[in-house]
């Protein structure tokens, strides 16, 4: 029997009721300005490089357990503490300004891995057609939610989440992303692992640890897999960065709090390389067969963003509804490609005013090109090249009282506020169907480079026709996507 769950955020309620509409106070146009607290921000910058990482989470008992796959199994409770990603790892960035160009580095990396598997699948290539990477490798439910964290102290720009892998448990931090499928985790014996903050896992120690075999249903769904011995099935995923992962591919024991999920299909990494940051792998949130969230046949999941210069945490749910006052829009999905979750976007508008941008550029055609998603594992909001012009010059407009910067990586609209304190600034909202607007907080695109008052438009163009809604314009918003009614939904401030 499934459990009701309700969550209190600062006097808004969760329950498992159908998804309603936002209330008329979030609908209503806002003013042509709003408030950003400069201080409070730079304040922010020079504390985020002295954050405690040495204390570790306790890790909670297992409880209750579901298999992978098997909707009627469900946990009865469930309780869960929320712990900081600033706690795996102290930044090694000597200043903020280091951190975030590492920051944007890593940033454009990521989108041009998913713009890459993006024209992949259009053009109908898969990558086991292409040459294999050369790694040398050679070795013998419902309401169940996480701990999500910030990982950017480390320049990475990730979330991540406390998870226990096989039985008895070995608690990792994961990397939680929508932009990927393969659930994996650096495992004994490495042929090449990089640094993690936990132990590696050592499979020997696990009673729920199974190898699966190349005939298997969840093997065939790999796109690029190999058979050892003709028997025990091989996976490989690589990415836009560099970063890769080999190994066995494997069902184990997956626990998030007192709740564990059993026979989750899982990489078992013997040859690992990349910028995951002390995560020990990852769990793939994307829309696809093998993504945990499919393998939990979850209806529906959703996630809150903290501020990524921040060492508090928030949640990772699955199966709990959007309360009442939830913005939607339409949840569409690629044929081509079935691990993106792409929005029903219609417009943006700038100080109250709709720009002149047509709902065309936010549309995805017949080939499965253009369209825009929206991906916890980019940082920075990607817009077509006219479309980002188009708001670049528009926000500008309001801010020609505020004094310019030069230019700083990526972005191409900054401001020197080293004497202000707080300023106003031109207010910025996402447009959706059904009248339906999403106000962004001054935080979520104003945000500073460096820790002495240069801020930048937190906004960038793309050459692509993919659009990319990034996790700096998600902080602070709850971020739902319901499966089976095709719908993405938004509640601001409720981490």
């Amino acid at each position: 029997m499934g459990f009701l769950f309700a969550l209190l955020f600062a006097g808004c309620f969760f329950f498992t009721a159908p998804f309603v509409g936002c209330s008329r106070s979030l609908l209503q146009t806002p003013q042509p300005t709003t408030a950003l607290d400069v201080a409070e921000a730079l304040v922010k910058t020079k504390n985020v490089l002295s954050f405690d990482s040495t204390k570790k989470p306790a890790f909670t008992p297992l409880d209750q357990s579901l298999s992978a796959s098997s909707p009627s199994s469900s946990p009865s409770s469930i309780s869960l503490q929320i712990h900081p990603r600033l706690s795996i790892h102290k930044s090694s960035h000597l200043d903020y300004k280091a951190l975030t160009l590492s920051r944007l580095q890593r940033d454009s990396a990521r989108v041009s891995s998913l713009v890459t598997r993006l024209n992949l699948a259009v053009n109908g290539i898969s990558r086991s057609d292409l040459k294999p990477l050369d790694t040398g490798l050679e070795f013998g439910a419902e309401d169940l939610e996480g701990p999500i964290v910030s990982g950017s102290s480390q320049g990475s720009g990730e979330y991540f989440s406390r998870v226990g892998i096989g039985k008895p448990p070995s608690q990792v931090y994961m990397v939680l992303d929508t932009g990927s499928d393969v659930n994996w985790v650096q495992c004994a014996p490495c042929a090449d692992c990089y640094q993690q903050s936990d132990p590696i896992f050592e499979p020997s120690l696990s009673s729920s640890y199974s190898p699966l075999k190349c005939d298997t249903q969840q093997c065939k769904y790999l796109d690029d897999s190999e058979c050892r011995n003709d028997r025990t099935c091989v996976y490989e995923v690589s990415y836009g960065d560099g970063s890769y992962t080999v190994g066995d591919f494997v069902t184990e024991t997956i626990t998030l709090g007192s709740d564990s999920v059993n026979n989750v299909a899982i990489g078992c990494g013997h040859n690992n390389e990349g910028l995951f940051v002390g995560a020990g792998g990852l769990l793939g949130l994307g829309g696809g067969p093998l993504s945990f969230t499919s393998q939990l046949n979850a209806s529906s999941f959703s996630y809150c963003l903290v501020d990524r210069d921040s060492d508090s945490a928030s949640t990772l749910e699955f199966d709990s509804s959007f309360p009442p006052n939830t913005i939607t829009a339409p949840l569409i999905r690629n044929h081509q490609l079935d691990t993106f979750y792409y929005l029903g976007l219609t417009g943006i508008s700038v100080g109250g005013e709709l720009l002149p941008i047509p709902e065309s550029a936010f549309q995805m055609d017949e080939s499965g090109n253009g369209g825009i998603i929206i991906d916890s594992g980019t940082a920075v909001t990607r817009l077509q090249s006219d479309t980002y012009n188009v708001l670049r010059d528009a926000f500008a407009k309001g801010t020609k009282n505020l004094p310019s910067a030069d230019s700083v990586a990526l972005f191409d609209t900054c401001y020197n506020l080293s004497t202000k304190s707080s300023v106003d600034v031109p207010t910025l909202s996402f447009h959706f169907p059904e009248g339906k607007v999403l106000l962004l907080p001054a935080k979520n695109y104003m945000i500073p480079v460096d820790s002495v008052g240069t801020f930048c438009f937190a906004f960038a163009p793309t050459s692509s026709s993919l659009s990319i809604i990034g996790n700096v314009q998600q902080q602070g918003t709850r971020v739902g996507f319901d499966l089976g009614n095709s719908r993405v939904g938004f509640v601001p401030n409720k981490c």
